[in-house]
This record gives C-alpha cells, structure tokens and sequence, in this order.
C-alpha cells in the first residue's frame, strides 16, 4: 500500500511594514533591504521598492544611473512609463515602452545604465498627468556570472503566462512558461483574489523568500499571520504557500529563489 506524503506548508516567520524612504527626491517603500531580516534569510533577493510619481514630475529629474553585478527588474502595477537603458550595440541607449502589467528584466552584468527619461515618450505625447506605479527588485547574481554582458529583455502583459490557481489569478513573471531567466533557479508571482478567498502555491523547498502585499488583507502561512499594505511576509521552511482569508481586490508578489549562499558587497549601485 502506498504512503501518502504530507506536504509541509511554510510559517510567515516575519511580518514587517515596508520603510518609507526618499529616492531621487521621489517617496519610496522599501520593503527590502528589510530593518529586522538579515540578507541571509533572503537571499537571492537584494532590494524590493514601490513607487508612485506622476511623469511630469519624474521629467524633471535627471533618473539616469550605473547598476552592476545583479538582475534588474521593474514591474509596472498601473498607469505605463517609457524608459531606457545602455543594453544597445556598443552600449548605446535602447527605450521601452512599459504598459500597465509589463516587465522589463535587465541584466546589469559588468555594467549598465538604467533608468534613462523616464516618461520622456509619454511626456512629448502631451501625457505628463499621467501616473505610474511600479514596483523594482534587484535580484542578485553569482560571482561568476557577475561579468555578463549586459541585456535586457521587456515582456508586455500579453507575454506573461497567466493561470487560475484556487480562488486567485496567479501571473508569473519569473518561473514555468517565462522566458525571464534569472541567475538561480526562483519564482515570481503576481498573485490577484478579486472576490478574496484562497490559494496555495507550490515553493520548492530548496527556495527562500516572501511575499510583498500590494491591496488588500489576508492571512499567511500554516501560523496564520494577518498580512495587509505595504508589508513584507518573509516565509519559513517547507513546500508550500497557503493564503487564506483574503478580503476581495487582495494582491500580493510572491518572490523566493535558491540562495546562492555568497555575502555580496554593497557599493550603492554596485552589487559585486
């Protein structure tokens, strides 16, 4: 007769509020680098912001800047914002278009610019009024692939796999179906419940990472931690994500990954 494995659902270990921050002049939340969680815990994940500006006012600042050594990756929540970045031949400056649901994955490699004229597209079309709201993750890279040539790669929601999964719409930018790869094996999910409800998501074990609210309120883990904006849900052991009580509009981006178990060097914008 076989035996029936019980599948390990993962505690919230932490629950913490997203610090606000200011970033070029602009309000930031700044869920990673986390005030209590150490690196370790969340590793391979570096940085996780959320911000909302107007374009006209991002048009006023200059938001160019050099990244190096780490995945760069920016994903649009609402509204849409044009960008560019030194991924072109010769390391000349490539734009894109970001609608409302897209995601652009830069790869900074040895080296790269990011974040030219924002909004500058939208702006000469007479949209400057028009707001955005994105949220960035820096992901890290292996030593060993820290000297990549930089590259980008920009997925329009079109492209993004999208799956019902319990009560919820689950969109994976990083993971099965997506053609984004990342240094290490990981998962990124969009995970919407617009009636609420639940929904449990397989995280392979070997994974560590959390989940950053952005609507709503439920309740996360087998220990049942409430959850609500801007919070980070940092998870503990085991192979699974169940997420229960969720009130109607609940969304949430689900990150874990492998660790890579090295204790990267923080320069500013310079992960080596």
């Amino acid at each position: 007769m076989s035996q029936q494995v019980e599948t390990k659902t993962r505690d919230a270990v932490v629950v913490e509020d997203a610090a606000r921050i200011r970033m070029m002049g602009f309000p930031i939340l700044e869920a990673l680098p986390s005030r209590t969680v150490p690196y370790e815990q969340v590793d391979p994940f570096i940085l996780v912001h959320e911000g909302r500006m107007r374009l006209s006012e991002v048009g006023k600042v200059d938001t160019k800047h050099p990244h190096r050594g780490f995945d760069n990756l920016w994903y649009v929540i609402s509204g849409s914002a044009s960008t560019g970045h030194s991924t072109g031949p010769g390391g000349t400056i490539e734009r894109a278009r970001l609608s409302e649901g897209a995601l652009l994955a830069l790869r900074t490699g040895k080296g790269a610019w990011h974040a030219e004229g924002i909004g500058e597209d939208e702006i000469g079309e007479g949209r400057g009024a028009t707001e955005f709201r994105g949220v960035l993750f820096w992901v890290n890279l292996a030593r060993k692939d820290k000297q990549a040539e930089p590259s980008a790669l920009v997925l329009q929601p079109d492209q993004i796999p999208v799956r019902d999964e319990g009560d919820a719409i689950v969109r994976t930018l990083v993971g099965e179906g997506s053609p984004v790869k990342l240094g290490t094996p990981a998962l990124i999910v969009d995970v919407e419940l617009p009636t609420g409800g639940q929904v449990t998501t397989r995280v392979p074990s070997e994974f560590q990472g959390f989940a950053y609210l952005l609507e709503g309120e439920a309740t996360f883990g087998a220990n049942g931690r409430r959850a609500k904006p801007p919070q980070l849900v940092v998870l503990g052991s085991g192979e699974e994500l169940t997420v229960t009580g969720a009130a109607p509009g609940t969304r949430y981006l689900l990150m874990a990954g492998t660790p890579y178990g090295e204790v990267p060097v923080f320069n500013g914008p310079y992960v080596d």
